[in-house]
């Protein structure tokens, strides 16, 4: 069969890529593969509601009872099942109830059709000579009408152009560099021996670093303390199912507790890279072609036949392998059991090659966090700009490092996080406007041309009239109070909120008084309602609100005293203890999500905020 074509690219850059393999091959010969969206429990619910023209609002009360779990989507009966709301509400109403038999019936259709997110096919003559092709309304490119379990079968090779957001933190980095100092450095010439690098990695200090940040994992670099580019290539291979036995061993030999043991003499060459431990497909294979004369095409074949693990093509293969192996003067029984060996290690063996690509990626990361992890961050938050959960993560991680992060304001902030330099010489984070919730950073792109078209935006009235009502609307002007972008113009929030209809109204007539010339020459400013600003605690539920998490201070700062006279624990403490101890912990409720145990009890998972993060009980 032919070889899995999958490729990452910066997203930024990757429809350059498949520009330029048109290009190349011709725009006959290229083309993206078809998807079909299947109804799926909230969406079918949806449809159905629509054409039985039920409200909206009671279809959407009925969505949110289902589940959202994209990487495991609930069935619509699973839903119900689980949910005694369901269950009521289809037993009371008949509206109800005629809804969710339909749904049953359709759940699982096919809804529509789409683009394939990665996958490319290429041909060696104009494809509609090979498959069906269609004009996708969204994409100039052609799609082929079948998905991509049928074009291979057609003949055609599929290539997964995949946009990796990690390559696009690195691009992002770099540029950030480039604009404040001039230079930056070459991503592929970074010495793979940075000693500020190893020593953060040997401290687990890895929150934003590709692959290497589970709570798992700093705790396997922590004990392994990577002093050389292969421990990382070798971790990112071991961190798996399976695998993952052989890290202790791995650990205890690297840290000279003890000695590598090797199945034969002859493999210790194969082997001594990493310890004694076949990790890679790579050295299943030369220890075929080592123990066994198997050519490197014979080797493949073993290598493939023990990971289909087919009992007739393993014991014709054992056999081959201990003849070989007698042969080469290795005794008969030894053979067998190297044999088995060999076979165990295969059977979840990883890609060297593909190791080796992504641990380089964990590398630059790494290297950027622990050199430049103000660019760094800047660029990891960008690409993380929806997930509240990680920037929240992230903010932490700052704090730690003493790396300050700027409130949002409309007068100094991009649509995306960016790198700022203060008085004092210093770089810190300036928080993204198209970060705050419900904004949207196409909006936010639009505020930030018309600051540098005009300048610095005089007040919020100046704001509102520059940037105008087809771009903003009120919930867009209450979230960006809420998270004090407008401080700079107006610090006193409760004021400004109130006074968002006066705003608006304003410059509604002032859009009006321009399509009439002026009629009535210049507007006066309204003035925005008097009332007090909103106490310290209010200030931060509304910033929560906007934000997602707290950004300036935590309704716990005030209890810190208290915190540590009560020996209480924080989120990041939790974490490291791993439920090996009993910790105290306090926190404010952020959300609550209530189930159905398996014996029909009601449970609740509640999370919970502290000074460090979010932790769920």
């Amino acid at each position: 069969s032919m070889p899995d074509f999958d490729v990452d690219f910066c997203q930024d850059r990757r429809d350059e890529v498949i520009h330029y393999v048109q290009e190349r091959y011709g725009d006959d010969r290229v083309a993206q593969i078809i998807t079909f969206g299947k109804l799926q429990a909230r969406a079918v619910l949806r449809d159905v509601g629509r054409v039985l023209q039920m409200p909206y609002g009671q279809v959407d009360r009925l969505c949110k009872l289902v589940p959202n779990n994209p990487a495991k989507p609930v069935t619509l009966q699973q839903a119900i099942d689980g949910e005694p709301q369901l269950q009521s509400a289809r037993r009371a109403e008949a509206t109800v109830a005629k809804l969710i038999d339909i749904a049953l019936k359709l759940e699982g259709l096919y809804r529509h059709a789409s683009t394939h997110a990665a996958g490319v096919v290429i041909g060696d003559r104009p494809l509609a000579e090979l498959v069906a092709l269609y004009r996708d309304p969204k994409s100039p490119m052609p799609v082929t009408q079948f998905n991509m379990k049928y074009v291979e079968q057609a003949g055609l090779v599929k290539f997964d152009f995949l946009g990796l957001k990690t390559l696009t933190v690195l691009q992002r980095a770099v540029d950030q560099m480039r604009r404040l100092a001039g230079t930056a450095p070459d991503l592929q010439a970074l010495p793979l021996d940075d000693e500020p690098t190893f020593a953060m990695l040997g401290h687990g200090d890895t929150t934003g670093v590709f692959q290497l940040e589970s709570s798992g994992m700093r705790d396997v670099l922590r004990r392994l303390k990577p002093t050389r580019f292969e421990d990382i290539i070798a971790l990112v291979a071991l961190y798996r199912p399976g695998p993952m036995d052989n890290i202790p061993t791995f650990i205890e030999v690297k840290n000279g507790q003890k000695a590598a043991e090797y199945p034969h003499p002859s493999l210790q060459g194969i082997l001594e890279e990493t310890y004694g431990i076949m990790i890679y497909q790579e050295q299943v294979m030369q220890a075929a072609q080592i123990l066994a004369g198997y050519t490197l095409g014979d080797a493949d074949l073993l290598r493939r036949a023990m990971g289909k693990k087919i009992q007739a093509e393993m014991d014709a293969q054992k056999a081959r392998f201990v003849d070989g192996a007698v042969e080469r003067g290795v005794p008969k029984n030894q053979a067998a059991h190297i044999f088995d060996l060999v076979n165990k290690f295969a059977g979840y063996g990883f890609n060297k090659s593909h190791a080796a690509a992504y641990a380089l990626v964990a590398y630059q990361t790494a290297y950027l966090k622990a050199n430049h992890p103000v660019e760094f961050f800047a660029a990891s938050m960008t690409l993380d700009l929806g997930n509240t959960e990680k920037l929240n993560g992230f903010k932490q991680e700052l704090d730690r490092l003493g790396i300050r992060l700027l409130p949002p304001d409309v007068n100094r902030s991009d649509a995306l996080f960016a790198v700022e330099r203060l008085e004092d010489g210093e770089l810190a984070i300036r928080y993204a406007l198209g970060a705050i919730k419900g904004v949207g950073v196409e909006a936010m792109r639009a505020v930030v041309a018309a600051r540098e078209e005009g300048g610095a935006f005089a007040d919020v009235f100046d704001f509102a009239q520059r940037v105008g009502t087809k771009v903003l609307n009120r919930r867009q002007l209450e979230n960006l109070t809420r998270a004090g972008a407008f401080d700079g113009l107006q610090p006193n929030r409760a004021r400004l909120f109130e006074g968002l209809d006066t705003v608006l109204r304003h410059v509604q007539a002032v859009e009006r008084d321009r399509l009439q010339i002026g009629l009535f020459g210049e507007m006066e400013m309204p003035a925005l309602p008097a009332r007090p600003d909103w106490n310290a605690l209010e200030r931060l539920r509304e910033e929560f609100e906007a934000v997602g998490f707290y950004l300036s201070a935590h309704p716990l700062d005030s209890y810190n005293l208290a915190r540590v006279k009560a020996k209480l624990s924080n989120q990041i403490e939790a974490q490291a203890a791993r439920g090996h101890t009993a910790l105290k912990l306090a926190g404010i409720v952020a959300a609550k999500r209530e189930s159905n145990t398996r014996t029909g009890k009601r449970m609740a998972f509640v999370t919970l905020s502290d000074t460090a993060g979010q932790f769920e009980v």
